[in-house]
């Protein structure tokens, strides 16, 4: 019997992870946005027990051989206490620019799914370079007559200029969305891929379909509303229902995603810790980073 060996000296993600380190490839910023989501919660706490958890996270991946190796500087947190979303999002759109002009991917911690915009923003360039591909089980198109939420990210988008072209959404739940928001996306143009598609056609073919619609872009932000996965797997997420895709789909997502080059930004949105007791949502969004990760050693 091999001798044992203290959880001290097991690798994990917390040995790539630190503050200071500007030419690492990876940052990570965390956007810890409460206010203005459709559901009142506590998603503010999620970036700093994202850190919290990452011990946890292993570094090998046994189904590749490989350990992952990639340093990734932890830039903080953007200060939003008590910020509405419009205060919010100028600030998190420059740390989005600041952290993406020094490192090729920028991690973004939330927080709502408001971050998603600002996300984008944060690339600037021209609208019809930039690319976006959600894994939600929402359209985010609620109307802009309130203002901003996290219930209208990519309307707002929309608005902004963001063509429907350049907009694949994967993992849309029935019952969980109106029939206007779903036209209303269609004209535009944006791909609708349903979880039923994913269940019928797999997570493969759906991802295939996503990067073929933004083919034509330059650059890439993934919004990954962690509502999109089923609510038996991920409690800790106010929109998340029975029926969503399966964790395992939604990691092959993320790191099929993050192997491509042309993504910049990855977010992570709608965890609301509170909601879990366990520690099952924590080590479900930790394992998130991990995924992204192996996805950009792929690259």
């Amino acid at each position: 019997m091999l001798p044992s060996k203290s959880m001290a000296a097991w690798p994990n993600l917390t040995d790539l992870v630190a503050t200071g380190l500007d030419d690492a490839p990876v940052g990570l910023v965390g956007a810890p946005l409460a206010a203005g989501s459709v559901t009142p919660g506590s998603c503010d706490q999620a970036p700093q027990l994202l850190r919290n958890s990452l011990r946890r996270i292993g570094r090998y991946d046994v189904e590749t051989g490989r350990e992952l190796e990639t340093k990734v500087a932890d830039r903080g947190d953007v200060e939003l206490a008590g910020l509405s979303i419009e205060q919010a999002t100028p600030l998190i759109r420059d740390a989005v620019a600041a952290s993406a002009e020094v490192h090729a991917l920028t991690l973004l911690v939330g927080g709502n799914n408001a971050i998603t915009r600002p996300a984008v923003l944060g690339l600037g360039g021209k609208y019809d370079e930039i690319g976006l591909v959600t894994l939600d089980a929402h359209f985010d198109m609620r109307d802009l007559d309130s203002g901003l939420s996290n219930g209208n990210p990519v309307r707002a988008l929309l608005e902004d200029g963001l063509p429907g072209a350049n907009i694949a959404q994967v993992g849309l739940a029935s019952f969980a969305n109106s029939r206007a928001m779903h036209e209303d996306a269609v004209e535009a143009g944006n791909l609708a891929i349903t979880i039923g598609d994913v269940r019928r056609d797999g997570i493969e073919h759906a991802i295939d379909r996503a990067l073929d619609h933004v083919s034509h872009c330059d650059a890439l932000v993934i919004d990954c509303d962690i509502d999109v996965i089923d609510r038996s797997q991920f409690p800790a997420a106010p929109g998340g229902r029975a029926g969503g895709m399966a964790a395992h789909d939604f990691y092959y997502a993320v790191r099929r995603l993050a192997s491509d080059a042309r993504v910049r930004v990855i977010d992570l949105t709608e965890w609301d810790p509170p909601l879990d007791t366990t520690d099952l949502s924590a080590l479900t969004a930790a394992r998130w980073v991990a995924q992204c990760l192996a996805g950009y050693e792929m690259r």
